[in-house]
């Protein structure tokens, strides 16, 4: 079993930029497929982008193509969302997560993290 823990969350300006780090423990990343998610108030929590287990294959939720960027260091057991252009809508709680599944384009994961918060002002 792996357990993920996020950083890097914090209060941003519209337009800015931000990287979030998601660090693992108790087995190597390079077992599993990794991704993030978000979750805004009121609303339920969404797909934001997942990568492969080499990093060779990223996928995005359409709402944040061209703007974020996932990656993997799985030297350091280490998995990153590189946020860019920030907008207010981007605000949510941010979850690292494991073992990624797509059945029907419905995303979601075995392992989640507790979650770190990213709030962007107007």
């Amino acid at each position: 079993q792996v357990q993920v823990v996020e950083s890097g969350g914090g209060l941003m300006q519209a337009g800015g930029s931000v990287r979030l780090s998601c660090a693992a423990s108790g087995r190597p990343i390079s077992s599993y497929d990794m991704g993030w998610f978000r979750q805004a108030p009121g609303k339920e929590r969404e797909f934001v982008a997942a990568i492969t287990w080499r990093g060779r294959i990223t996928y995005y939720a359409d709402y944040v193509k061209g703007r974020f960027t996932i990656s993997r260091d799985n030297a350091k057991n280490t998995v990153y969302l590189q946020m860019n252009s920030l907008k207010p809508e981007d605000t949510a709680v941010y979850y690292c997560a494991a073992e990624i599944t797509n059945f029907s384009g419905r995303y979601s994961a075995r392992y989640w993290g507790q979650g770190t918060q990213v709030t962007v002002s107007s």
